[in-house]
């Protein structure tokens, strides 16, 4: 039985808890960057470009593919050597976004954090001791 009872005092802790909270937050995160970037961010970014569809975007190192011909089609050309590099835009753009909205989430958070240890920080009034030394002290010089 300490088994259990060990794996429920794991399982129960704040920590785990919080973790468990943080992964299924961030997989949902993850989705709304994800359509932050397919649905608003590369659409702007191909009206520039001028390709809609950045995963078909490649070039033909070795061999002949047929103009316009899709990534995938473009692979199963025998001899062919493609460098697919519209896939990788996408996803370095989806990168870039998360790691700017992660470091302004903490950085709020850091501010919140910052405002509460100003307000904690400030100085607590003269002990009693304090007072009746600076009495006695002023006693003194007179």
């Amino acid at each position: 039985m300490g088994f259990v009872k060990e794996f429920k005092e794991f399982a129960i802790k704040g920590s785990v808890m919080d973790l468990a909270v943080g992964v299924i937050i961030g997989g949902a995160f993850g989705k709304i960057i994800d359509s932050v970037v397919n649905d608003l961010i590369m659409p702007l970014i191909s009206t520039i470009v001028g390709s809609v569809d950045f995963s078909n975007m490649y070039v033909v190192l070795k061999g002949t593919v047929s103009e316009g011909m899709a990534l995938v089609d473009a692979r199963k050309v025998p001899g062919a050597v493609v460098f697919a590099y519209g896939n990788f835009i996408t996803v370095a753009i989806n990168f870039i976004l998360l790691a700017l909205a992660v470091f302004m989430l903490v950085k709020g958070i850091n501010s919140m954090k910052r405002k509460q240890e100003a307000v904690a920080a400030a100085p607590a009034g003269p002990t009693k001791e304090e007072v009746l030394l600076t009495e006695i002290r002023d006693l003194l010089k007179k």
